[in-house]
């Protein structure tokens, strides 16, 4: 077994076969999946985060989910364990991010010690329940957006990225590399 290129050379491999089958850069699939990912992520949280907002089931939803811890069997599915789990990375990213931008009625800059820190869990009321069920939502919908991802990046990479990378390159006074 020859070890000439490394343990990535299958991946790096596939993904020269994908840039040559779409006729678009390497660098420029792997900017616009990147970019694509963070749009997937971030247009569904607000919009998920508004309309629970509208409709008011931030706080039902979240509620019947943290609510749900009687040791059951029922309860110790990976599904629950899981909605536990994106229940609380939530929590803490509603936290970092309310403080750091003053929204989710948090104050800007706001300091947590550890007695405040203790409370938070019971307090899940109002934006901070609808900013916890968007983010949870967006967890489950990782696969779906890695594929969308994957699927639009070719498209982005022609329509977006190129243009604006040949455009600099004009501009910079180089010339591009014709791939």
């Amino acid at each position: 077994m020859s070890n000439s290129g490394g343990r990535f050379t299958p991946y790096r491999n596939a993904l020269t076969a994908i840039s040559g089958r779409t006729g678009t850069p390497l660098p420029s699939l792997i900017v616009s999946f990147a970019i694509l990912h963070e749009l997937t992520a971030i247009v569904p949280i607000v919009g998920i985060f508004y309309t629970a907002r509208s409709l008011g089931a931030g706080e039902r939803v979240v509620n019947a989910i943290a609510l749900n811890r009687d040791g059951s069997i029922d309860d110790q599915s990976w599904v629950n364990s899981q909605l536990r789990s994106w229940l609380d990375e939530g929590e803490q990213w509603a936290g970092r991010v309310g403080r750091r931008y003053g929204i989710f009625g948090f104050e800007k800059g706001e300091v947590v010690d550890q007695t405040q820190a203790g409370q938070l869990p019971g307090k899940l009321a109002g934006d901070v329940a609808n900013a916890v069920l968007a983010y949870g939502a967006v967890k489950a919908l990782v696969p779906i957006r890695i594929g969308l991802s994957l699927y639009l990046s070719p498209m982005f990479s022609r329509a977006v990225v190129e243009p604006i990378r040949l455009g600099g390159l004009r501009l910079l006074g180089r010339k591009p590399k014709s791939s």
